[in-house]
């Protein structure tokens, strides 16, 4: 994998400078990332992107080429260069596992190594996790709108393009069926699935000639766009060309609530029966939502998922909570600063379940975390140890546990309207 080393801010390597020179550098210290808040009106929020992020750490090497920019652009002093040189995360990282469900104050990622080593991650797991889980959310509240039927992610023209592979992974992790991004799918194993554009249509001399032609290359079973001209007369058209097998045809303009259910009145009248209808055109979960009613069998979504649906951050931050002092024990620190107090101190997680295994709470402490009995399960798992990934990184792993995770929730964590988080964070000991 590429160095992932640069992928960081200019005032890590200062911090890092000013902390060798002063000798603090090498002080044991506890980081922690965590969201103050859910965006505007959301209920809960989704975890992704932690596969990648470990993989970043691992990558996070100052090479020759890293070593020589710094020294060319005057970063950083030699004694800084001489340290970066040799530098490898050695330390533990642990947190909410990919997939898991989350609310405000969840200590999504702890990690733990010298001063020197951890500061440097600050950005770079940043930029990872509040990309990936402002995606993830945004796609679980559209998974559910959907209510089983298959969503496809296909932003890819609406981002930056590694930011699409990105995108379609995190979407994958909390329901999303197929994405149409291939880098997607050869990086991620991810399904990818796609027919043709206007563009195809417009390419020959008529409808049916495009038709004819994407029915002889793909087969009967091929998804036929109908809404380049006349949608009752390019439906007629696609099933005389195709047959009553044809796969599926896609509306991607107009009213589709009264369009979807005049074309499977058609469909069906001509026979086509197992006919699908996709929808497309800048859907988001409340315009799918709309469309419960509807005869839609399959929703492909792109602007709307790639920008989180109107959050396209989690809002994360990664704050220093512990540090080593002069007697060599480790001490809870904290900001006092208006509005951005932080609780110092590392933490733990659980959630409270109730006898019907339903989540009533997310119990946030410091330290040591006591046995939790029988109402309630431990969030935190191990994700690198001693530098070396030990976590199971493999997106059917995540997407489980968000489906696991989010069938914990109340009820009414899935409705769309705005709401406050649908449990509580409660930290034990009166800590907030």
């Amino acid at each position: 994998m590429t160095s992932t080393a640069l992928l960081t801010d200019h005032y890590e390597l200062t911090m890092l400078q000013a902390a060798l020179h002063s000798g603090a550098a090498q002080r044991h210290c506890v980081f922690e990332v965590f969201a103050r808040r859910l965006p505007e009106g959301r209920r809960y929020a989704v975890v992704a992107g932690t596969g990648r992020l470990v993989e970043a750490v691992h990558a996070f090497r100052f090479g020759d080429a890293e070593i020589e920019r710094l020294r060319a652009a005057d970063v950083v002093d030699s004694q800084t260069l001489d340290y970066l040189s040799g530098y490898r995360f050695s330390g533990d990282i642990s947190g909410y596992a990919e997939g898991e469900c989350y609310f405000p104050e969840s200590p999504l990622l702890i990690v733990e190594g010298t001063f020197a080593e951890s500061v440097l991650l600050e950005t770079v797991l940043l930029s990872i996790l509040n990309h990936d889980s402002a995606i993830a959310s945004a796609a679980s509240r559209m998974t559910n709108a959907a209510g089983g039927r298959p969503c496809i992610e296909m932003g890819s023209r609406r981002t930056h393009e590694w930011a699409a592979v990105a995108a379609a992974r995190a979407a994958y992790i909390a329901g999303f069926a197929t994405t149409s991004n291939l880098e997607a799918g050869r990086t991620h194993g991810i399904p990818t699935a796609g027919t043709s554009a206007h563009a195809f249509t417009l390419l020959h001399d008529d409808e049916r000639t495009a038709f004819e032609a994407q029915v002889a290359s793909m087969g009967p079973g091929t998804t036929l766009l109908v809404d380049t001209y006349d949608v009752p007369a390019a439906v007629s058209l696609a099933v005389e060309v195709a047959g009553v097998g044809l796969g599926a045809v896609r509306l991607d303009s107009g009213d589709l609530l009264v369009q979807a259910r005049e074309v499977r009145a058609q469909l069906d009248g001509l026979g086509a029966r197992a006919t699908r209808i996709i929808v497309t055109s800048d859907l988001d979960e409340h315009a799918i939502a709309a469309l419960a009613a509807a005869p839609v069998d399959a929703y492909g979504i792109g602007t709307c998922l790639v920008t989180g649906s109107g959050a396209p951050t989690a809002g994360l931050v990664y704050k220093l909570v512990a540090r080593e002092d002069h007697a060599g024990h480790l001490v809870d620190v904290a900001k006092q600063s208006k509005d951005k107090v932080t609780v110092g101190g590392r933490k733990w997680a659980r959630r409270r379940l109730n006898a019907r295994g339903q989540a009533e709470a997310e119990i946030i402490g410091i330290g040591e975390m006591p046995d939790a009995g029988g109402d309630g399960r431990a969030l935190m798992a191990d994700l690198i140890r001693e530098g070396e990934i030990v976590v199971d990184l493999t997106l059917e792993a995540a997407r489980k546990r968000y489906e696991q995770s989010l069938a914990e929730l109340p009820a009414r964590a899935l409705q769309l309207s705005r709401g406050e988080p649908v449990i509580p964070t409660i930290f034990e000991n009166g800590h907030r």
